[in-house]
Order: structure tokens, then C-alpha cells, then sequence
């Protein structure tokens, strides 16, 4: 759940300030992915002609340093003046690499932060985004052999049996290209990673490889020439003469700014830059020799303003109010006559119109998104659905048959518990489609079909449009799988009338803006929240108290209010705020019930019903209410999460709390 970036220009004459500031400013841009410490490497000056040198290029200057990424600005350009670097030197060639944290192996501190080195003088330098699992037993064999460790890392092995693996064929008098260094370290790793090597032994040369974690490749042809077709060819990627920038980011929000052509690393990959040329080949364990592979660069639909904060506080408020926007976006081109395409889908309809059950796996809001789109499912197709949260699905190896539909449902793509059940559904023989906002992520490759959700970049760590569009994405999915059923086609239509009509809807719900900010004034000394729902909004009300949880740092319980009776009864009094989701639905006469129940202990309500409903709800004045437009059933929780997400951003504020950056959260969660 680290970020990992890299920048090299070829024949671009660059100031090492320029090149310093490319490598902060794409930490910047990947700071929401883990931000307890970070680091980053430059190369030196030559050393004088005639005097001895210890390398065949300038050693590097490294700098680390705990905290956020503005934390290690400070550290680097103070260091910058105690050591004396000039930033005004120019290079023609330069590689950088750098590296933004969040700790699984040692606590945030400068000796923990990346690049991890090989030793004294920094012969290897590498930045690393997931988990080495043997690391401990490679640490064991690099001891024996006199390597002595500094950290704490998991990381720390790979520079240090990189120089291992060089020393011994310096020793046997033998010569090692810089690609084949670190196929012999990848022999020896096991786990997910996604790498990047840096070392004065192979100056203004850069190698990257990755299994499992996400890895992206950006070309910037500098000549000015180039209008995005002449990537789609192999040749691309060879050397061509031209002045050339070539960047490496764990996304693909950190290489926009710089350039749209850019390539998805596969697993087992090695990428290896050198004189303005990209080699790739693939590496296979079993075989000596990697096979040369060619790879087209695709050409990026992202726009800069898609990362940028623009007239908004932060991500997350930009995020929240940009929802009829993403979701006009998520359907654009899939509501047809009267009814819903799914390219990603239609060869695979009828396979999962076959199935025995349809099984949605998720973590955290994905798995809710997915909870949200059940009841759908279940109506309009009849094949039963089943939950699973991802992690608690391995820790049980539940059964999965060849007659299932496994749903997987991620944000990033890149969900580690989530790849590991797809993997683990796969080996079983289900059909693996995949929900993911992420264009080439692992997710994306390794399912069967899917869809994805197009909600736009996602920065704040707390996920809000990348939600709601999930919800109507797999809304969608079930309009597809029961098309084939004439019994429910008036309730398809009705939906997807309700469909096209939803962007306009959530235009109007964020008028509740200023109201949801009074709202979390007087909720701010709370030290609970719950809040219930049933039915669609089960869902809403485990999201809404999600995003509490996560950036309010406020201890809030989603709960379906079916079981409210038996044990959350007894923590209700005039104290404890209470949301009671109450919008017209099937479920509405027993979420009326509730409200009753919970107003006969004195209960402290506030109680989300359709407008107009005020005196349906509630006797009046016996407790706050938010209104919302009234829409489909299916899909009011698209609705009602938004009054919530308000309320959760809010809060934060209120409270005094990093919004996009919550305390030990990140946003992609990329180890288990």
C-alpha cells in the first residue's frame, strides 16, 4: 500500500532541481496511497577526471524522512544546503526514484523509509510496493555471508542480495547487465511486489518489475511530434534518437501531467530503460534465459483537471459534489432502447444465466456497494446471491464450484485480499467478473469479463463516487443477466427510466449541503453514532457509518434495524445520535415501527425519509429529519449515501482531522 515513482530523461537536458521537483510532485500525486514516511534518490555530481572512482557513474544522494510528503520537502532542501548540491546542475541523462510509505514491516522512521539500500555507499537502491513473504529467510543467508541490516523492512533484503548477486560475478570475473542482477533477485523473492532499481554501477539506467502489485510505465517523447497515434507500435518503446522522458508510478493520476502514453507492466515482467531505449522481457523461473517481449504503449483518457483539487478544500468534498457528473459518465453509452449493453459482459450472459448462485466479493465500501445491488440481483435474474467478504472467504476457503458466477468488486483493482480470492475462485472454476474504476489494473486482467464503472480519478482515501457509480454499474448487471425474463420487464423499464434520471437527483440531494454542516455541529462532541437501515439500505447504513468511522475518527455502527431488538435497544438514550434511514420502499411501515420504538426510550433521532414524509415519519418535532428526492427503490441508496458522506466530510472538518489522509488508512490496499 506504498506509492512508487521514477523519472529519467534521455537527451533532455534537466536541472536537478526540475528532476527534484518531478520526483516530490509525484509523491504529491500518489501521497493518498500511504503517507507515514517517504524518500527519495538523486545522483550526484562526477566525481573529478583522474580521481579514483568507486562506481562507472555519479553515486547517489539520498534523503528520507518521516511523516507526510511536505515533511520530506522541508528535509530535502535544508540537506540540500548543509551538503552543498548544486540544483542548478544540468544533466542530459538522470534517473530518480522515489517513494511515499505506509508501514507493514517497522514503524515510520527516516531507517525504514525507501529507497531501502544495499549498504555503504548505496550501490543498490530500491523502492518497493508490497510484501517480500520470506523475507525473514533471505535476511538469515545475507547475515551468514556478512551483510549487517539497518531496518526493519521486509525491503531491505532485495538491494542487499542485488549486491550479493553483482559481487559474486565481479569476483567470478564475470560481467552482469543490470537486467540480469535483478532477474536473480526475482528468482529468489517471494510475495507481491512492484519494484524499481536504481545503481551508480549502471548509471542513467532504470529496471522495474512486479508480481501482483500495480506498475505503470509513462513515455514522453519530448520532440513534440508526436500526436499519441505513433505509440500504438511496438517500435515506440525502442530507441529512436529522439529526446525522450520516461516516468514509472504505482498510478496512473501521477504520470497525467507528464504525458498520456503509458504502458500496464504485466507480472513477471522486467523493464529495463537504457540509452533512451525500453528492453522488456519476461521472466520464468523455471528458465534460464527471459523471453524478449513486445509491448504497444496505450494512450491514457484522463484529464490533468481529474487531479486537481480545482475550487475545492479537498478531494474528498470535490469527490462527493462531482457524483452527478460520475455517474452520468458510468452510464454513458450503456442505456439503450429501453435497455442496458455491457460490452464488457455479453459474450458471458448466458453463462451466467446458467449459474448455480452469483457470488459478490469485496472489502470495506466495495463489499457494500455490492450488498446494495443484491436485492437487484436476486429479483430480476432468480439465481441466488451470496456475500463474501474477501479475506474472511481465504481464511475459510468457503466453497466455490464451477457452476458459480464470482462477482469481485474493487475500487483500485488492486484489493490484495481481493486478487487472492480471485485467484482462489478461479483455481475452482468460477467465472470471475470483475467491478473495478481502474483501467489495467490486475483486477481488470485477470477476470474473465467485467465492467468498468468509469466513475473518474479517485484521490481521497475515503471512497464516495467510486461507490454510488459501483452501485449502478452492478444495478446495470442485473437489468443484463434478467433481460431474457418477459415476467419482470415493467420493473426493468421503470428502472431504467429511474437510471437516466438518477445524475439529476444527486444534483439536487447535494443542495443538502449547508444542512448536513449544521448537522455535524451539533453531532461533533459525540462520541457514537449508529445508524439503521434495511432492506436496499442495509448497505447505505453500514457505508454511511463507514465514512464516519474512517474520517471523522468517530466510532459509528451501521446496523440492520431488523435486529435492532436484540442487543442495540440497550445502548438507545437521550445522549447517543441515531440515524434512522426511513425513504419509501417495501421496508418503509417497519422502518416506521423503529422510529417509534426508538422515540418511546427517548431516543436522540434523526430520521432520513422521501420528501414530504416529515409527518409520516414522526410525530412533529420529535426528531430532525433529512429529506431526499424519492427514486427508484433500487435505487435510493445512490441517494441516501450522499446526505451521509456529507455529513462524514463535515465532521472532519469540524473536528479537526486530515480529510483526504486519514490517520492509518491508505487508499489502495495492496497487502494483506
Amino acid at each position: 500500500m506504498c506509492g512508487i515513482f521514477a523519472y529519467l530523461n534521455y537527451c533532455v537536458p534537466r536541472e536537478r532541481r526540475y528532476v527534484l521537483e518531478v520526483l516530490l510532485n509525484g509523491l504529491r500525486r500518489l501521497e493518498y496511497r500511504g503517507y507515514d514516511s517517504s524518500g527519495i534518490a538523486l545522483d550526484a555530481d562526477l566525481p573529478p577526471t583522474g580521481s579514483a572512482a568507486a562506481y562507472a557513474g555519479p553515486p547517489p544522494i539520498v534523503f528520507r524522512q518521516e511523516g507526510k510528503i511536505e515533511n520530506l520537502v522541508r528535509s530535502v532542501y535544508s540537506e540540500v544546503d548543509e551538503k552543498g548540491v548544486n540544483l542548478g546542475a544540468t544533466f542530459t541523462v538522470h534517473a530518480g526514484i522515489a517513494h511515499t510509505r505506509w508501514a507493514t514491516h517497522g514503524v515510520p522512521a527516516p531507517k525504514n523509509s525507501h529507497p531501502q539500500s544495499s549498504g555503504a555507499g548505496d550501490e543498490f537502491l530500491v523502492v518497493h510496493n508490497g510484501i517480500i513473504t520470506n523475507y525473514e529467510v533471505l535476511k538469515e543467508t545475507l547475515i551468514r555471508h556478512g551483510f549487517t541490516f539497518e531496518s526493519d523492512t521486509d525491503t531491505e533484503v532485495i538491494p542487499k542480495l542485488a549486491k550479493f548477486v553483482f559481487d559474486k560475478a565481479r569476483d567470478g570475473e564475470g560481467d552482469m547487465t543490470f537486467s540480469q542482477v535483478v532477474m536473480e533477485v526475482m528468482r529468489q523473492l517471494e510475495g507481491a511486489y512492484a519494484l524499481i532499481f536504481k545503481s551508480p554501477h549502471y548509471p542513467n539506467e532504470l529496471i522495474a518489475c512486479k508480481r501482483g502489485s500495480t506498475l505503470i510505465l509513462g513515455v514522453n517523447e519530448v520532440s513534440g511530434q508526436n500526436n499519441g497515434k505513433s505509440f500504438n507500435n511496438a517500435k515506440s518503446l525502442t530507441a529512436n534518437g529522439n529526446p525522450r522522458e520516461f516516468f514509472f508510478s504505482s498510478d496512473l493520476c501521477a504520470i497525467v501531467e507528464h504525458t498520456k502514453n503509458y504502458l500496464a507492466i504485466e507480472d513477471s515482467e522486467i523493464i529495463h530503460i537504457k540509452d533512451g531505449s525500453v528492453s522488456i522481457l519476461k521472466f520464468d523461473r523455471e528458465k534460464e534465459k527471459p523471453a524478449s517481449v513486445q509491448r504497444a504503449l496505450s494512450v491514457l483518457e484522463m484529464e490533468v483537471e481529474q487531479i486537481k483539487k480545482g475550487s475545492y478544500d479537498h478531494f474528498m468534498q470535490k469527490e462527493i459534489h462531482e457524483q452527478p457528473h460520475s455517474l452520468t459518465t458510468t452510464m454513458r453509452g450503456r442505456l439503450k432502447n429501453s435497455g442496458v449493453i455491457l460490452g464488457g459482459l455479453k459474450e458471458h450472459l448466458k453463462t451466467i444465466r446458467r449459474s448455480r448462485r452469483v457470488i459478490f466479493i469485496g472489502c470495506g465500501t466495495s463489499y457494500n456497494a455490492a450488498l446494495a445491488a443484491r436485492p437487484l440481483v436476486e429479483e430480476l435474474t432468480g439465481i441466488p446471491v451470496t456475500m463474501e467478504v474477501a479475506s474472511d472467504l481465504l481464511d475459510r476457503q468457503g466453497p466455490i464450484y464451477r457452476e458459480d458466477t464470482a462477482v469481485f468488486v474493487s475500487q483500485s483493482g488492486e484489493t490484495a485480499d481481493t486478487l487472492l480470492a480471485l485467484e482462489y475462485a478461479a483455481a475452482n472454476g468460477a467465472l470471475c467478473v470483475g467491478v473495478t474504476n481502474t483501467v489495467g489494473s490486475t483486477l481488470s486482467r485477470r477476470t474473465h469479463c467485467g465492467i468498468h464503472i468509469n466513475a473518474g480519478c479517485e484521490i481521497g482515501v475515503a471512497s464516495t463516487k467510486a461507490y454510488t457509480s459501483q452501485i449502478v454499474v452492478m444495478a446495470m448487471m442485473a437489468l443484463a443477466i434478467g433481460s431474457d425474463q418477459l415476467s419482470s420487464q415493467a420493473r426493468r423499464e421503470s428502472i431504467i427510466t429511474g437510471l437516466s434520471s438518477l445524475p439529476s437527483h444527486a444534483s439536487e440531494v447535494l443542495k443538502l449541503d449547508s444542512e448536513m454542516k449544521e448537522l455535524a455541529s451539533s453531532l461533533v462532541d459525540s462520541e457514537s453514532l449508529l445508524v439503521f437501515g434495511r432492506g436496499f439500505n442495509y448497505a447505505t447504513a453500514l457505508e454511511g457509518a463507514l465514512k464516519v468511522k474512517e474520517v471523522a475518527l468517530m466510532h459509528s455502527e451501521g446496523m440492520l434495524a431488523g435486529e435492532m431488538k436484540h442487543g442495540p435497544l440497550a445502548l438507545v438514550d437521550e445522549n447517543l445520535p441515531i440515524i434512522v434511514i426511513a425513504t419509501r420502499d417495501t421496508c418503509f411501515s417497519k422502518q416506521k415501527s423503529v422510529i417509534q420504538q426508538l422515540l418511546s426510550r427517548k431516543g436522540r433521532l434523526i430520521v432520513m425519509c422521501s420528501e414530504g414524509d416529515i409527518s409520516a415519519v414522526g410525530p412533529s418535532g420529535s426528531c430532525r429529519t433529512i429529506q431526499v428526492p424519492e427514486v427508484a427503490d433500487c435505487l435510493q441508496p445512490v441517494i441516501n449515501i450522499i446526505p451521509l458522506q456529507l455529513l462524514a466530510y463535515h465532521l472532519t472538518v469540524l473536528r479537526g482531522f486530515d480529510v483526504d489522509q486519514p490517520r492509518n488508512l491508505a487508499k489502495s490496499v495492496t497487502t494483506q
